[in-house]
């Protein structure tokens, strides 16, 4: 072990003497301003990765009606917007639960698979028969009809329209 001499002129005493340390006040802001500083660079990270994992396709039927083209068919319209923060891809248009492809219902603008980006819309232009046989009755005029949009993420965005 050694000894220091408390004499004014060791140099060991001398150093001491000179030295200084930070305030307990300051130290104690200093550390709270870097556990903030971390705690908003953590959380800004976090939501970047809440915002990826909780992406989500939502469409809106923003217009669906139906006029009479002719006195041989109908021509149902259906508008949709993609208001969700993910892409949205249209497989199937329905009606009356019945998928469309494979029927004598003609769709003329927007055939599936319709991919539909974000912020974007798209519409669809059906036509139908008059009188044309649906399932197990016929489409006539007067009748309401159920419009269902089908995604590729499993949803369905319905819409009711009446025929004239």
């Amino acid at each position: 072990m050694v000894k220091v001499r408390k004499d004014k002129n060791n140099i060991y005493t001398k150093l001491l003497k000179d030295k200084k340390g930070i305030s307990p006040v300051i130290t104690t802001v200093i550390l709270v301003a870097v556990g903030i500083a971390l705690a908003v660079a953590i959380g800004l990270w976090m939501s970047g990765l809440v915002a990826t994992f909780t992406r989500f396709e939502k469409l809106e039927i923003t217009s669906a009606y139906a006029v009479t083209n002719g006195t041989t068919k109908w021509s149902v319209y259906i508008t949709a917007k993609n208001t969700g923060s993910a892409d949205a891809t249209i497989t199937t248009i329905m009606l009356n639960g019945i998928p469309i492809s494979g029927t004598s219902v003609v769709i003329i603008t927007g055939t599936p698979p319709v991919s539909l980006p974000v912020g974007n819309q798209i519409r669809f232009l059906i036509n139908i028969n008059t009188n044309a046989p649906w399932g197990s009755g016929t489409l006539t005029s007067g009748t309401t009809i159920n419009v269902v949009l089908h995604s590729a993420a499993g949803k369905d965005y319905p819409a009711s329209v009446t025929l004239p």
